[in-house]
């Protein structure tokens, strides 16, 4: 999801996880001999499941761009967005399981990678701040809900599923 900070609605329609519009692009990167270099940083193969081709193709509008470059849009998997409306834009957060499906995510630092954000023409100010997928994240609008409430847990559906049947160390 795209999104303006001030608002925090989307600026394009959100692009699912299935959608296969930037298949050309892994295409060509993997042409270019990018893959390894990409698998190496992230463990992930070159394809268009994951966002960092999906952001990029919607970096393409240079309007998307300008406001992207100047600070005013967030982008994020829905978890992000879905914090970010719930705490009124207070917290624009991801959590390591959810990173590290966007091809953007260095598996050695446990952080965004900047090669790969550069790679992809993606302004790091776009980016969430990654945090622990179990603790307090941010708190809900007090209007939402009738008083402001924790948000205190963040985690990929595969990621969840994996630890919801008890793999909770390496090698499980």
């Amino acid at each position: 999801v795209l999104w303006e900070k001030a608002s925090g609605k989307p600026v394009a329609n959100a692009i699912v996880w299935q959608d296969r519009r930037t298949a050309e692009r892994c295409r060509a990167l993997r042409a270019e001999g990018a893959e390894p270099e990409i698998r190496s940083r992230t463990g992930l193969l070159l394809d268009p499941y994951f966002s960092a081709t999906k952001l990029e193709w919607l970096l393409r509008d240079a309007g998307l761009r300008r406001r992207a470059e100047r600070g005013e849009l967030a982008a994020g998997t829905v978890d992000s967005w879905l914090i970010a409306r719930l705490t009124g834009g207070r917290a624009h957060v991801t959590d390591h399981t959810n990173a590290s499906r966007t091809m953007l995510y260095s598996l050695a630092s446990g952080a965004w990678d900047p090669h790969l954000a550069s790679r992809f023409a993606i302004p790091h100010s776009l980016l969430a701040t990654i945090m622990p997928s179990s603790g307090v994240v941010g708190e809900t609008n007090a209007e939402l809900l009738g008083t402001a409430l924790p948000i205190a847990g963040i985690a990929g559906d595969q990621q969840a599923a994996l630890f919801g049947q008890g793999c909770t160390r390496p090698g499980m």
